[in-house]
């Protein structure tokens, strides 16, 4: 299971933006900022009950969309698909090295790699 950190900054990541701006805010200065309850309290003139509970809700507003949509789950799963299919590619290209390929064939392999690599880059 992916640690609770990142799985809290995945679930910001992804559903974020359907919380309220108060929920937002006070979600991003906890989990992302590092602020203590108390910190966030004072700044906005609110009991530190009242952070908690907010917090609290977000964080079960933001893993309730997880269960009913499945975004993060779905991205984890093709995020490993994708790094595999590297991992293939990479063992292809070793075993190619070993043997006469021409060369076009060898940069079009290299081209696939680096085009792989970059999508998961920005996955």
């Amino acid at each position: 299971m992916i640690d609770q950190t990142v799985h809290m900054g995945l679930l910001f990541d992804f559903y974020g933006q359907l919380l309220t701006e108060k929920q937002r805010l006070f979600f991003s200065l906890y989990h992302q900022d590092d602020l203590s309850l108390g910190e966030i309290a004072e700044q906005y003139g609110v009991t530190r009950q009242a952070v908690y509970d907010i917090i609290q809700r977000s964080q079960k507003t933001l893993s309730n969309f997880e269960e009913k949509l499945g975004l993060i789950q779905r991205h984890v799963r093709q995020r490993e698909q994708l790094e595999r299919l590297q991992a293939k590619i990479r063992e292809l290209a070793d075993g190619l090295s070993l043997v006469d390929v021409h060369e076009p064939w060898l940069s079009q392999l290299a081209e696939v790699q680096r085009l792989l690599a970059e999508v998961i880059d920005e996955f």
